[in-house]
């Protein structure tokens, strides 16, 4: 059984900060992608960093230069330091990893609110 969770959310203001992280736990026996995405209401979910076991590591266009998105691999740990939020910011944030137990998969956390006030 395998547990993706989520943490760090909260209600900051625009030019604050916060640092999300996700734990994947259970019967691991390595993971390939640790990501972020983040969905609003009425939107599609989409992809805002990733990060593979090799260390390389991509942010998107839109949060290019604010956040950054960084692992500890010995405690299959995914952090996402989030600088000069903006309202448009405001989201619940996923973490998605793709990891092998007996076989290959994708496993994704239930979400942490993200929410950036004027």
């Amino acid at each position: 059984q395998v547990q993706v969770v989520e943490s760090g959310g909260g209600l900051v203001q625009a030019g604050g900060s916060l640092r999300l992280s996700c734990v994947a736990s259970g019967s691991i026996l390595s993971i390939k992608v640790m990501q972020w995405y983040r969905q609003v209401p009425g939107k599609q979910r989409e992809l805002v960093a990733s990060a593979t076991s090799g260390g390389a590591t991509t942010v998107a266009e839109s949060v290019d230069g604010r956040f950054t998105i960084s692992t500890d691999n010995a405690k299959n740990t995914v952090y996402l330091q989030m600088n000069d939020l903006k309202p448009e910011d405001t989201a619940v944030y996923y973490c998605r990893v793709e990891l092998t137990t007996t076989y290959t998969g994708q496993y994704w956390g239930k979400g942490t609110l993200v929410t950036v006030s004027p």
